[in-house]
């Protein structure tokens, strides 16, 4: 698999929301998507050394067969979004431990803040191909 994955909190209406909006902002539909707590969405991230529980923390971007979590994640998402919202991608130019400290802070609270449903994310048809352990992987 060649496309950039993102393997996130399905249950997290947070998490849901993320995926949403990228989907209507990205520039190419590359991206594709597994559920962390997916048979598919463990394996990928296993073999990058993450396990269940650490996707309770954070989501992950597997891209160019490196893995990138918490604020790196994030810029690595907002470099394939149409403009103005790649230009986010400049707060990797703000320090790590101070861009990992604002996510840190928003993922501990994420849950209270936004709430939690179980299988929250809706998966348009038209993309269902794209969602790996989520609604299928069935190509059109």
């Amino acid at each position: 698999m060649n496309e950039p994955v993102v393997i996130f909190d399905t249950d997290c209406v947070l998490c849901s929301g993320m995926v949403a909006f990228v989907l209507k902002h990205e520039r190419d539909p590359r991206l594709r998507f597994a559920g962390a707590w997916s048979e598919e969405g463990g394996r990928l991230a296993a073999s990058h050394g993450f396990s269940a529980a650490s996707l309770h923390e954070t989501f992950l971007v597997i891209e160019g067969g490196q893995a990138f979590t918490r604020s790196d994640g994030a810029i690595a998402i907002a470099r394939l979004l149409r403009a103005p919202w790649r230009w986010l991608a400049v707060c990797r130019l703000v320090p790590k431990f101070v861009r990992d400290g604002v996510y840190d802070v928003v993922a501990r609270h994420r849950n209270r803040w936004f709430g939690r449903r179980e299988n929250c994310t809706v998966v348009p048809p038209r993309q269902r191909y794209r969602f790996i352990g989520v609604g299928g992987d069935q190509r059109p």
